[in-house]
């Protein structure tokens, strides 16, 4: 990646109306990923043609996402607000419930990405996580 940036962002894709539903978002977006921050704004900038500032995007070293996601929480600006954080992997949305401090955070899993029908199907017997359609993702940034 690091050789070859144009090449590594060529071969990636966003999701159909992922792009457009984060440049029309009417609130505030964070970039919680396990990738490293740079390659995360890179593919937003350069692929999607979103630009959301790099102090907005939480990557690779910047701890779990539970944690940042604590954070996130914490922030002055983000006090009173609902909060949503929606994950490809069912997996951390569990730790996320493990988590008193977090009970007030809505959580999606998206029907798309990292995760099997199984997991999809073990999600929606959880109340906390809803099932997210990405034909639904852009309803729910507006």
């Amino acid at each position: 990646m690091d050789n070859d940036m144009d090449t590594w962002i060529g071969s990636n894709r966003f999701y159909p109306g992922v792009a457009d539903a984060l440049k029309f978002a009417s609130s505030n977006i964070y970039i919680v990923t396990t990738k490293q921050s740079r390659f995360a704004y890179s593919l937003l900038h350069e692929l999607a043609g979103v630009t959301i500032a790099p102090e907005m995007i939480y990557g690779l070293g910047t701890g779990p996402k539970v944690k940042v996601l604590k954070e996130l929480q914490e922030m002055p600006e983000n006090k009173g607000l609902t909060l949503h954080f929606v994950e490809d992997r069912l997996a951390t949305l569990k730790n996320v419930i493990k988590e008193p401090e977090l009970d007030g955070w809505n959580l999606y899993l998206g029907d798309w990405g990292y995760n099997t029908p199984k997991e999809r199907e073990e999600a929606a017997q959880i109340s906390r996580i809803h099932l997210l359609e990405l034909s639904d993702f852009s309803k729910k940034l507006k």
